[in-house]
């Protein structure tokens, strides 16, 4: 039932209950029927059970599969370093999975521990948790509310929603019933919602909805989803199973060749695992932890602290962005735009003074704490500083003016008026609504409303709020003081048009979002004039194809209907929460990467259900921080793209290790596989191939993480969410460079064959292992050489190679390490031979880049189709 278009006297004989209250029998019923008034638990993992998940990726299979084998056939060195990797690589996977998301815990602590209610019509005060539908419960300043009420009675009262709706001002309850029509909540005047706070004044009410099946609990409810998986994950996940096939058919190909060869089984079975440790990137799952954890640290510098880490590489896939506008857009901080004053108001006493400055000044209950500053409601804040700015302090007319009396605001006659005594009679001055005040002109100003209202359109349709003022002089005091006597036959003063200015550096951060391919989108709890006012200053709307659509017109339009509208929409105003969580799953389901930002209750299932949810730092409640992957430190949407940024780089040197780990392990497979063809004997022992996976790929792979930004990183589209890894060119790159590296690796071993050299396996393993340090140097961009990017502009990465190569050499010349690895010394000659050898991967490379700019369109600008050249290879 919507309560709040029901008179009171049905709420209670659809709840079956009275002003008296319930009796404690009918209480202990009910509590039995509808259970307890709290927020309930989804089922959590356990321990073991997040354990077993690290353990059942289809690449980890595949290594445990190995190392039993190598256990079975003896290599237990190989056996003890695979299952090294796949217990650091368990422990990294468990970790971030232990992290329990405390969102839900954070909805409890909303709820008070203690609620006044009327049982057998007698006060009495009963756990939060045991109230039911039909009680009856007393509130006053300074409570929570306990539950979802319907209010019996009011006495000046205020409830802070801002948690649960967004909107910053608190809101004036009353307990009449509504007239009939679809309202979001921040409008349902005569209802409170469970978790909202009481600022102001006291009520009866009777409890509607408890535990779950209240908004608060629906939002639990919301909350409770499975983890979003993020673009990488996704793709890796695809990646990982393709990867594991191939891996089986190839080691059965090659098995079966050999068997039909008559090769000894053993030897079949351990160079059937060197393939398989060969393929499978068994640094991967670690350099990518590294790399995102590397991000996150970074973009703690920029106000953006990551709360999931997997959210900073999701931020370089975002297509559109969902904005919040209050605190992220604008300064939440209301300022006077414009000012008219009426020529029609004429009192003596005020002749000599701007009578509309005089009335912003005086009618407003804003003080000064002891530093100065204002302190009160944003408006009337914004009002006296506007006076202020132009000479009219408060201070000094309220000296001049002293207040005498004054006529509250209250939301049914949307007016205030304060009285002010003067040498001669009383001054009134009245502020409110600019149409009611209309209503309460004098006679005499009736003829001029038309066109005072047009002037107030034309400011309202700026999206600014609009205050009226309006007053009249009195010879004394009256001895009874009402609305009726005072706010009538009225003279108007003038009005002012107020907004939330938009930040300055939104502007230009819209900008980039647009210029890097990611749509903005407002999604806010103003109404459609503001918010469409401010989206097309800010750029968010600029062309008649942008929409703008409001909460009631949104839950009008069934699911294909909005469907065919969502790409289009830039801008929601007065949307609730499920709506919210409607539209990001309706982009996502038009295969889009949606980010949203948020600060209340209400945004936390948006949140987490976006593939990157962001909580506002300064302004979020816990429960959006703990909902939300990333947090913002400053409140700025200019933040937001900064991260991008972020996310972009940290996106493509993954994608650049990944080129760089699947070249390297596609020429170790290739040596392996092709060796027996050429009658050559295999060319690498299993550990080899473990020690260049860990070392050389491990490392570099590392420094890839502190490469700068790609050029015009944010001049491109994002990736199309729907591309696998090896898209744009990827697949056929690992193809030929693991090719070279093979064909290398094999023409070494064969060479040293050829010419005697006993130690022909070391010089194979040491050209395998340059080889990819070289490609590792060269692969740093895709486009632009190593020597225009500057050797010294990734220290780290000319660190990692340098320790590589210490440690290779460390390998060929200690004895210790020559009896672990089966190494022998080389000479210098055949060092030398090795290195120039080595080199030519990276020459390839270089020489492929070369080619490259001088045939395709540079990163992020047109090809001659128009298409995007987002990732060239």
């Amino acid at each position: 039932m919507d309560y709040y278009v029901v008179p009171v006297s049905e709420v209670a004989r659809s709840l079956k209950t009275s002003p008296t209250g319930l009796t404690l029998e009918t209480a202990r019923q009910r509590l039995t029927e509808y259970g307890k008034n709290q927020i309930e638990d989804a089922k959590k993992k356990t321990v073991w059970q997040i354990l077993l998940h690290q353990l059942t990726d289809v690449m980890i299979l595949v290594l445990i599969a190995a190392a039993l084998i190598s256990g079975l056939v003896g290599e237990l060195k190989s056996t003890y370093v695979i299952l090294t990797i796949i217990i650091l690589n368990a422990i990294i996977g468990f970790i971030q999975e232990y992290r329990a998301d405390k969102a839900m815990d954070a909805l409890k602590k909303m709820a008070t521990h203690q609620a006044q209610v009327l049982r057998n019509n007698r006060t009495t005060r009963v756990e939060t948790s045991e109230l039911v539908p039909g009680d009856v419960t007393l509130l006053e300043a300074g409570n929570i509310i306990p539950a979802d009420v319907r209010f019996i009675e009011t006495h000046s009262l205020k409830v802070d929603e801002s948690s649960l709706t967004g909107e910053s001002t608190n809101v004036e309850k009353t307990a009449d019933t509504l007239p009939e029509g679809d309202y979001p909540l921040g409008d349902r005047l005569n209802m409170g919602y469970k978790g909202t706070f009481v600022t102001n004044g006291r009520a009866s009410a009777y409890v509607v909805a408890t535990g779950m099946n209240t908004e608060l609990g629906r939002i639990a409810t919301l909350i409770q989803t499975e983890e979003t998986i993020t673009p990488l994950q996704k793709r890796l996940a695809v990646f990982g199973k393709g990867l594991s096939v191939a891996v089986l058919v190839l080691c059965v190909i090659f098995f079966g060749v050999g068997w039909l060869r008559g090769e000894p089984i053993l030897n079949l079975l351990l160079v059937s695992i060197s393939l398989a440790v060969a393929a499978i990137p068994e640094a991967l799952p670690a350099v990518v932890t590294i790399a995102l954890a590397l991000g996150a640290k970074r973009l703690v510098k920029s106000h953006a602290l990551i709360r999931k880490l997997p959210a900073v590489e999701t931020l370089g896939s975002v297509t559109y962005v969902c904005t919040d506008k209050t605190g992220t857009l604008t300064l939440n901080k209301m300022r006077v735009q414009e000012i008219y004053e009426s020529p029609m108001f004429a009192l003596p006493v005020l002749e000599t003074s701007n009578a509309l400055l005089v009335a912003m000044a005086l009618n407003n209950d804003v003080v000064t704490d002891k530093d100065d500053n204002w302190l009160g409601d944003s408006t009337e804040v914004a009002l006296v500083q506007y006076a202020s700015s132009q000479e009219y302090e408060r201070v000094t007319l309220e000296t001049q003016f002293p207040r005498i009396a004054e006529l509250p605001f209250d939301s049914q006659r949307k007016c205030m008026t304060t009285l002010h005594q003067t040498p001669n009679g009383v001054l009134c001055l009245t502020k409110g609504a600019v149409g009611v005040l209309f209503d309460q002109l004098d006679a005499s100003q009736q003829s001029s409303i038309p066109d005072l209202r047009q002037r107030v359109d034309s400011m309202a349709e700026q999206g600014y709020r609009m205050l009226g003022y309006a007053g009249k002089w009195l010879p004394e005091l009256p001895q009874t003081i009402t609305p009726a006597t005072i706010e009538s036959g009225l003279l108007f003063i003038g009005f002012a048009g107020l907004i939330d200015p938009p930040r300055d550096e939104a502007r230009q951060a819209v900008a980039e979002c647009k210029a890097a391919g990611i749509i903005p989108v407002m999604i806010t709890g103003d109404h459609k004039l503001t918010a469409k006012s401010i989206a097309q200053t800010l750029g968010i709307i600029s062309s008649i194809d942008d929409l703008v659509l409001t909460g009631p017109e949104l839950s009008k339009l069934d699911e294909s209907a909005f469907d065919a509208i969502v790409e289009k929409v830039r801008v929601y105003a007065r949307v609730d929460p499920e709506q919210k969580l409607r539209i990001i799953s309706a982009l996502q389901a038009r295969h889009q990467f949606v980010a949203m930002t948020g600060d209340g209750v209400n945004d936390a299932p948006a949140l987490k259900n976006a593939d990157i949810g962001i909580a506002m730092g300064i302004t979020g409640t816990e429960v959006a921080k703990e909902a939300a992957h990333m947090i913002l430190l400053d409140d700025n949407f200019a933040t937001i793209i900064k991260a991008v940024k972020h996310g972009r780089r940290i996106f493509d040197n993954i994608l650049k290790f990944i080129r760089y780990i699947m070249s390297g392990n596609a020429g170790e497979i290739w040596a392996i596989f092709l060796a027996p063809f050429f009658g050559l004997p295999i060319p690498l022992l299993a550990i080899h191939i473990l020690w260049i996976n860990l070392l050389t790929d491990g490392l570099p792979g590392l420094a890839l993480a502190y490469e700068p930004s790609e050029r015009n990183s944010m001049k491109r589209p994002p990736i199309d969410p729907r591309q696998t890894i090896f898209a744009d060119g990827l697949a056929w790159f690992i193809l030929w460079v693991g090719l070279l590296i093979g064909a290398t690796t094999i023409g070494i071993e064969a060479w040293s064959i050829y010419a005697g050299i006993g130690h022909w396996q070391t010089m194979t393993f040491t050209v395998l292992c340059f080889s990819q340090l070289g490609n590792a140097l060269a692969i740093r961009s895709r486009q632009t050489s190593v020597f225009s990017l500057g050797l010294f502009s990734n220290k780290p990465m000319l660190g990692a190679i340098g320790v590589s190569i210490v440690l290779q050499l460390l390998i060929i010349y200690m004895p210790f390490f020559n009896n672990l690895f089966s190494t022998q010394p080389l000479s210098a000659s055949e060092l030398g031979i090795t290195l120039a050898v080595s080199s030519l991967t990276f020459w390839a490379v270089e020489l492929h880049k070369l080619i490259k700019r001088q045939t395709t369109t540079s990163i992020g600008e047109l090809d001659d189709s128009g298409k995007p050249s987002a990732y060239p290879y």
